[in-house]
């Protein structure tokens, strides 16, 4: 019975595939933050323009 979970806990075949799995959720977090920090920035520059460009100078 020892030589079993001897040889289960030396098994690291899953792991690979776990680490990669979360390598994967970190980076999609991080472009999913990306994105959401631009369309902020770009939707307040549109913002800015169109306030400009309905309201002309004079």
């Amino acid at each position: 019975m020892t030589k079993i979970f001897a040889r289960f806990r030396k098994d690291e075949s899953g792991a690979t595939a776990i680490e990669y799995g979360l390598i994967a959720a970190l980076i999609s977090v991080a472009i999913i933050a990306g994105a959401s920090t631009l369309g902020n920035t770009l939707n307040a520059a549109f913002i800015n323009i169109s306030n400009k460009v309905s309201k002309p100078n004079g």
